[in-house]
């Protein structure tokens, strides 16, 4: 299984932040105080490692190459949200996909330059876990992962079907796949730097709901269903 970095799945925390709904969520959160500890580790390590040398990169890469780096990551994870649109019955997006793969790693050079955006062609957000959620398995308890970072019970199991369908895993050189590994996570901190201050309060608590309120947001296609709406 690949190595993440502390914010591979705090990629997606930030992200969320900015999709969150009105309303509290309510946490299973029954490990809250072993989560607690595992996150300060987790904010340890970043803290020393992850996000000076995530500035250094944001600082010393160029624009350009740094959104050709994503792209190209972008595209290799069309793979599995390609599976998962299929999984899922979805088959228009499944075929959305299937071109974003076929124009970007063609034409855009092994998806470096994401030319099927610019024609139409949207790219999907979709995961094991997010599958899981359609299939009618709850999220279950939340989990702060060691290094890997925010999840739940049901996205932790998502996650390794996510590692498995990552063409990346398969490559035959060993030092090439613990590059590309390493390049990807350095990446995705790298590219949420600019969103820390939407962290405020209890930072625990702040992504822990973060992450729980996108990922329902995720599972539900956007649909957002108040608990409250008919009081």
């Amino acid at each position: 299984m690949k190595v993440n970095s502390v914010v591979s799945a705090g990629h997606s925390v930030m992200l969320g932040a900015l999709l969150l709904c009105s309303g509290q969520a309510f946490a299973d959160d029954p490990w809250e105080s072993a989560n607690v500890h595992i996150f300060a580790f987790n904010k340890f390590l970043d803290g020393w490692l992850l996000r000076p040398v995530a500035i250094v990169y944001n600082n010393g890469v160029p624009t350009i190459v740094r959104h050709g780096i994503g792209n190209f990551f972008s595209n290799i994870d069309d793979v599995n949200v390609l599976a998962n649109n299929v999984l899922q019955m979805k088959l228009q997006d499944a075929a959305s996909d299937s071109g974003r793969l076929l124009i970007n790693t063609t034409v855009g050079i092994a998806g470096v330059i994401d030319v099927a955006s610019s024609v139409g062609l949207a790219k999907n957000e979709e995961d094991f876990g997010q599958t899981f959620g359609r299939w009618g398995i709850g999220a279950g308890p939340y989990v702060v992962l060691p290094l890997f970072g925010p999840s739940s019970l049901r996205d932790s199991f998502g996650m390794v079907l996510d590692t498995v369908f990552n063409p990346i895993q398969y490559h035959n050189d060993g030092s090439t796949r613990h590059t590309l590994t390493a390049l990807k996570q350095l990446d995705n901190r790298a590219s949420v730097l600019s969103m820390e201050n939407l962290i405020s309060g209890d930072e625990y608590l702040f992504l822990r709901e973060a992450y729980l309120q996108q990922r329902e947001y995720l599972v539900n296609d956007g649909a957002y269903y108040d608990d409250y709406e008919e009081f």
